[in-house]
C-alpha cells in the first residue's frame, strides 16, 4: 500500500493525474473494504453481558438486607440459597446440605459440596476447597452462610480477568506470512526502481520516462488486490462456517483454522454434554450396563432406581418430561423414568412423610415414605418389594441414598431377589470391589439402601433412620460423551491434529473420557499441582508427551497452551467455562461453545460453536484449509502473473524495444482481471485429500510446498510468450505491439488460473462447472478484455488499438499454452507420487 501511495505521488509530481487518480482510489477500495468486512464480523457478537448478581440478601448489624451486589465489602455475611449465583467469594460459615455448581469455573460437572470445616493441608486446588465459594458459580441445592473475604477483581473470576488483560493479541499465522511477503516484495520493488532509474541516467534517458517506468515497475511488483481478496475470501469463509453452525468473530482466525496442530480442549461440555447420566448399576451381585438394550425392563433394576428416585429432591419442570434439580438426582429421576417409574407417580404411590437431609459428615440422605394406600401401575411393578416390606410387618419405608461406603457402612443387610439377608464380610467384599472398579472407570457411584420402618415413628431423625440399613445396589453415573466426539477426535488424528484434554475435573475422570475418545491409550495424567510444581522449560519438555491435565486452574491451562505453542504448534484452545478465558486468548484461536458457553468466553474467543459440537471444530477446520489452500492458490496466481509483468518490463529495454505494458495496462492486469477471478478462487471446493494430509507447519513459507518453483518457470514461460509475439509485431506498429503483449498476459493469466484450482488433479477431473463463479469470472474477464481492445473510449485510456481477427486468436492460443504446460506438470506430480 505504501508503494502504491509513493507511485501516485510520483504520478502527480510528473503531472500524470490520470495515473494518480486510478492508484488512490485502489488504495480507497481496499481500506474501506477490509474495515467493512472487520466492522460486519464484530458486529456479528451480542454484547458482553454481566456476570454478577444483581442483588443480594446480607446480614449486617443484626438484621437482614438486600443489596446490590457491587455494594459488597470484605467481611460482609451473605445469606445463600437454591437457585442463586454467589456474589462474591468467601469463606463457608453454616451449610445445610449446600451445593454449588462450579462448572464455569474449575471445569467440573458435578456440583461440589460445601461445608465450614477447615481445610488442613496447602496447596488445594480451587475445585477441592470444600469450606469456600467463588463469584460466577451457582448455587444448586441447600442453604448456606459465607463470610465475604474478596469483591471485584480480588475474587476467582477477577483473577481471571487480569489474566484476560495480560494476553497480548498476536497476529495469526497468514498475517506474519503476508507480512513478511509484502516486506520481501517492497524491497525488491525499490530495488528494480533504482536498478531502472541509474540505469537509464547513465544511459541518458529522459527522466519523465524513468519515472514512468519506475512506477509502472513498481506497480507490478506489488501484488494492490492482496489485502482485498485475502479479506473477502476469509469473509466468504467466515460465512460457510456460519452455514456448519461456526460463528467466527476474527476474520483472520478462519485461515488460523486450516494451520492448527493441536487442539487443547475442555471436557466439561465440550466434549462431554454436561450432564449427568446413569450408566451402571451393581445390584444382587450384577453389574448391568445401561448403555446395553438388555438393561431396559431388567427386574433386578426396579426396586434400586425407585428408591433414588424416591430419595430425592429433583422436581418435575414445566417443559414436557423435563426435570430440574442437582444434576445428580436429575440423573436418578431420569433413569427410573426409563425404567417406566414417573416421578409423580412414585410420590403418589409412596408419600413422603419424613426426611433426613443431606449432609456432608454423614454423606447421606434418607427419606420415609408412607406405604401405597390403592392399587396402581407403580404397586404392581414393585409388588415384590411390598411383600417383602409386609413380611417384614412394616408400616413405612425409608429409602437411602449416599456414598457408596457411607451407605454400605450403615447396612447390615442386603436384598437379594427380594429377600432380605445378612450382609457378611463376602458381601461386603464384593460390593466395595464393584465399588472400586467403577470409580477407576471414571463414574461416580451412589450406593442405595431401604428400611423396614412401623408405621409410628417415635424418632424420624437421621441417627435412627440411618441404621439397619438393607443394602440395595450401587449407582453409576458420568457426564457422558457427546455421540460426534470420538468421531471428530478420530478425524482430527487423521487429519495430522492432535488432540489434548485440558480439563478441571478428577484425574479418573478425566483419564475414562480421555480413553474412551481414544485421546490417550496409556493413561498418563498431569494434575494442575503437578504443572505448578515444573518451570516453563520443563512443562515444554513434558508437552508433547502428556494427553491429559486434570484439575488444572486457568493459571495452568495457560501455561499448557503457552507450553505447546513454544514448541512450534498452533493451538486451537476449546473451552465454555470462565475459567477457560484466558486461555482461549492466549491460543492461536480461541473456540467457545455458543450454547453451553458463558459470555466471558465467548467474548475471549476468536470462534463460537453454535452447536456446542465438537465434530463441528473438526469441520472447521476443514474449512479453514480449504482457504488457506484458496488464499496460497491466490498467491500463486498473483506472483506469477506479476512476476511475468516484471520480467517484461527489464527485459524488453535489454532487447531495445519500448516500454512494453503501460502503467494503467498494469493495474488492469493486477486489479480489473486479477480481482474477479482471484475472488472467484474463494468458492474454490475442497480437494480431495485436504484433511489426509498434515497441517502447514507454522514457520512454513507461503512459496513452500512447490509454490516458489511454480511461480519461477511459468512466470518465465509468460514472459517468453508475451515477448515472443512482442518481437514479432514490435517493427510493425508499436501501438499493435503493446496490445499484442497486453492480450496475451491476459489470456495466459486465464488459462493459469483455469489451471491452478487443483495442485495435482487434472482441470479435466475437478470439472470446469465445480465452480461456476471462477468460470463466470474468466468468461467476464476475457468480454472486458475485448472491451478494451475494440472500444475506442475505453481503448484511449489504457493505450489499446483494435486487433484483426487473426491477431487476436494468436494471444489466446498461446495463453492456452500455459494451460497445457501446467496440466503437464501435475501429471508428472501425479506420476512421481502414486506407487
Amino acid at each position: 500500500m505504501a508503494i502504491l501511495l509513493v507511485g501516485a505521488a510520483a504520478s502527480v509530481a510528473i503531472g500524470d493525474l490520470k495515473d494518480a487518480l486510478a492508484i488512490l482510489a485502489i488504495v480507497v477500495a481496499n481500506t474501506a473494504l477490509g474495515f467493512a468486512q472487520e466492522y460486519r464480523a464484530e458486529r456479528a457478537m451480542a454484547a458482553l453481558k454481566r456476570l454478577a448478581v444483581p442483588t443480594v440478601r446480607v446480614r449486617r448489624d443484626g438484621s437482614v438486607a438486600e443489596f446490590p451486589a457491587t455494594e459488597l465489602v470484605t467481611g460482609d455475611i451473605v445469606l445463600l440459597e437454591a437457585g442463586q449465583r454467589v456474589p462474591a467469594d468467601g469463606r463457608i460459615v453454616e451449610g445445610v446440605s449446600l451445593r454449588t455448581q462450579e462448572a464455569a469455573l474449575t471445569g467440573e460437572s458435578a456440583p461440589v459440596e460445601k461445608e465450614p470445616a477447615p481445610i488442613d493441608r496447602d496447596a488445594v486446588a480451587l475445585g477441592d476447597r470444600h469450606n469456600m465459594a467463588y463469584l460466577g458459580t451457582a448455587v444448586t441445592y441447600g442453604r448456606g452462610v459465607m463470610a465475604v473475604t474478596a469483591t471485584g477483581m480480588r475474587t476467582e473470576l477477577g483473577r481471571i480477568a487480569s489474566l484476560l488483560q495480560a494476553v497480548p493479541v498476536e497476529p495469526t499465522p497468514l498475517q506474519r506470512r503476508l507480512d513478511h511477503l509484502g516486506r520481501v516484495l517492497a524491497v525488491l520493488a525499490l530495488a528494480l526502481v533504482a536498478v531502472i532509474v541509474g540505469m537509464g541516467l547513465l544511459r541518458g534517458e529522459d527522466l519523465r520516462t524513468l519515472l514512468l517506468v519506475a512506477i509502472s515497475v513498481a506497480v507490478a511488483a506489488v501484488p494492490e488486490g492482496l489485502p482485498a481478496v485475502v479479506t473477502v475470501t476469509l469473509a466468504l469463509g467466515a460465512r460457510r462456517m456460519l452455514r456448519r453452525h461456526a460463528l467466527v468473530r476474527r476474520l483472520s482466525a478462519v485461515e488460523t483454522l486450516g494451520s492448527v496442530t493441536v487442539i487443547a480442549s475442555d471436557k466439561t461440555g465440550t466434549l462431554t454434554r454436561n450432564e449427568m447420566v446413569v450408566v451402571a448399576s451393581y445390584v444382587a451381585g450384577e453389574r448391568i450396563d445401561h448403555s446395553d438394550a438388555g438393561a431396559a425392563g431388567h427386574s433386578r433394576l426396579a426396586v434400586l432406581l425407585a428408591a433414588g428416585a424416591l430419595a430425592n429432591d429433583a422436581e418435575p419442570s414445566g417443559a414436557a418430561g423435563g426435570v430440574v434439580g442437582d444434576p445428580t438426582e436429575v440423573a436418578l429421576v431420569v433413569a427410573a423414568e426409563r425404567e417406566g417409574f414417573a416421578l409423580p407417580a412414585l410420590r403418589n404411590a409412596f408419600p413422603r412423610v419424613a426426611e433426613a437431609p443431606f449432609d456432608s459428615t454423614r454423606r447421606r440422605m434418607t427419606t420415609v415414605h408412607a406405604l401405597p394406600a390403592t392399587l396402581s401401575a407403580v404397586s404392581v411393578a414393585l409388588g415384590p418389594l411390598l411383600r417383602t416390606l409386609a413380611v417384614a410387618k412394616a408400616g413405612r419405608v425409608g429409602f437411602t441414598k449416599g456414598a457408596a461406603e457411607a451407605v454400605l457402612d450403615a447396612s447390615d443387610a442386603i436384598l437379594l431377589d427380594d429377600e432380605i439377608v445378612p450382609l457378611d464380610a463376602t458381601w461386603r467384599a464384593r460390593i466395595a470391589r464393584a465399588n472400586d472398579e467403577l470409580a477407576a472407570e471414571g463414574k461416580r457411584v451412589l450406593g442405595v439402601a431401604l428400611r423396614p420402618l412401623p408405621e409410628r415413628l417415635p424418632n424420624a431423625d437421621a441417627t435412627t433412620l440411618e441404621r439397619e440399613l438393607v443394602f440395595v445396589g450401587l449407582v453409576a453415573m458420568i457426564d457422558p460423551l457427546r455421540a460426534e466426539a470420538r468421531a471428530a477426535v478420530e478425524s482430527a488424528r487423521t487429519a495430522g491434529v492432535r488432540v489434548v484434554m485440558i480439563t478441571g475435573d478428577q484425574p479418573l475422570t478425566a483419564r475414562a473420557i480421555a480413553s474412551a475418545l481414544g485421546i490417550v491409550a496409556d493413561g498418563r495424567v498431569r494434575t494442575g499441582p503437578e504443572v505448578a510444581a515444573l518451570t516453563a522449560t520443563e512443562l515444554r519438555s513434558i508437552a508433547e508427551d502428556v494427553d491429559v491435565y486434570a484439575r488444572v486452574s486457568p493459571e495452568h491451562k495457560l501455561a499448557i497452551v503457552d507450553a505447546l505453542r513454544s514448541r512450534g504448534h498452533i493451538v486451537a484452545m476449546t473451552g465454555d467455562g470462565v475459567n477457560d478465558a484466558p486461555a482461549l486468548k492466549k491460543a492461536d484461536i480461541g473456540i467457545a461453545m455458543g450454547i453451553a458457553g458463558t459470555d466471558v468466553a465467548k467474548e475471549a474467543s476468536d470462534m463460537v460453536l453454535l452447536d456446542d459440537n465438537f465434530a463441528t471444530i473438526v469441520a472447521a477446520i476443514e474449512e479453514g484449509r480449504v482457504i488457506y489452500d484458496n488464499v496460497r492458490k491466490f498467491i500463486r496466481f498473483m506472483l506469477t502473473t506479476n512476476g511475468a509483468e516484471l520480467a517484461i518490463m527489464l527485459v524488453a529495454p535489454l532487447l531495445g524495444m519500448p516500454l512494453a505494458l503501460l502503467p494503467l495496462q498494469i493495474l488492469w492486469v493486477n486489479l480489473v482481471t486479477d480481482g474477479p477471478t482471484a475472488l472467484a478462487l474463494a468458492f474454490e471446493p475442497a480437494e480431495r485429500d485436504v484433511m489426509r494430509h498434515p497441517p502447514y507447519r507454522p514457520g512454513e513459507s507461503v512459496l513452500a510446498r512447490g509454490t516458489g518453483r511454480h511461480v519461477v518457470w511459468v512466470g518465465v514461460l509468460m514472459t517468453t510468450l508475451s515477448l515472443g509475439v512482442g518481437l514479432a509485431f514490435w517493427r510493425a506498429d508499436l501501438e499493435t505491439w503493446q496490445t499484442m503483449v497486453f492480450s496475451t498476459v491476459v489470456f495466459a493469466q486465464m488459462a493459469h488460473v483455469l489451471a491452478i484450482r487443483s495442485s495435482r488433479d487434472s482441470l479435466f477431473r475437478i470439472g470446469l462447472r465445480s465452480n461456476p463463479q471462477l468460470l463466470g469470472a474468466v468468461g467476464i474477464t476475457v468480454l472486458l478484455q475485448l472491451v478494451v481492445v475494440y472500444w475506442p473510449p475505453v481503448g484511449g485510456i489504457l493505450g489499446t488499438v483494435p486487433l484483426a481477427p487473426e491477431e487476436l486468436l494468436l494471444s489466446a492460443v498461446l495463453g492456452l499454452l500455459v494451460l497445457c504446460a501446467v496440466e503437464l506438470e501435475k501429471w508428472f506430480i501425479r506420476r512421481r507420487s502414486s506407487p
